[in-house]
């Protein structure tokens, strides 16, 4: 699907004229409307570092990025614009979306610890896979760890887990992907 399929996906979500499982469950679409939210707020306001730019321009071959991903996904709703942003520097990137749920996903195929954790990004070339990024930074993995160490509840570790995302303002997900360009 084409970033504009998943945003009208999305935008049907939040009207509630999709039903399907999971957003038959109002609880799904009130998730998914905070997340669409947040999605477009970083679209709007989300900064892209200079040097990620230069990064960007240098590629000269296309390349595909597939996002596999879920509208319900809170470090989808953090992650997304700052990917979809880098993409759009370059006219040689093709961005696709999979939904992680659908019939034609690749999720089995890049598992996270035996686990279907999404947001994942995956560059290819040729048809061969040059880079992988996510669910999370690197950074934030971490201090989700910490977190979880000190006992904290689920809403607690969604409330701190929103904190750091909106502190690091898509700063260490830029940078990973960058590193992970430059290696290619």
């Amino acid at each position: 699907m084409t970033f504009k399929e998943y945003l009208d996906f999305f935008q049907r979500i939040v009207r509630q004229e999709i039903k399907i499982n999971p957003y038959n469950d109002l609880k799904y679409v009130e998730f998914t409307k905070l997340n669409f939210s947040r999605f477009n707020r970083w679209l709007k306001i989300g900064e892209i570092h200079d040097e990620c730019i230069d990064t960007i321009l240098l590629i000269d071959e296309p390349q595909e990025w597939v996002i596999i991903s879920e509208h319900w996904c809170g470090d989808a709703a953090h992650s997304l614009p700052f990917i979809i942003k880098l993409a759009s520097y370059n006219s040689l990137i093709d961005l696709k979306f999979q939904l992680r749920d659908s019939k034609d996903s690749e999720i089995d195929l890049y598992l996270t610890n035996g686990t279907k954790s999404i947001p994942i990004l995956i560059g290819r070339k040729n048809g061969e896979d040059i880079f992988k990024w996510g669910p999370r930074p690197k950074s934030c993995i971490k201090y989700i760890d910490e977190l979880k160490r000190k006992n904290k509840t689920n809403d607690q570790l969604k409330e701190d887990i929103q904190k750091w995302y909106n502190t690091n303002k898509g700063h260490e997900i830029q940078a990973e992907i960058c590193c992970l360009l430059k290696r290619n």
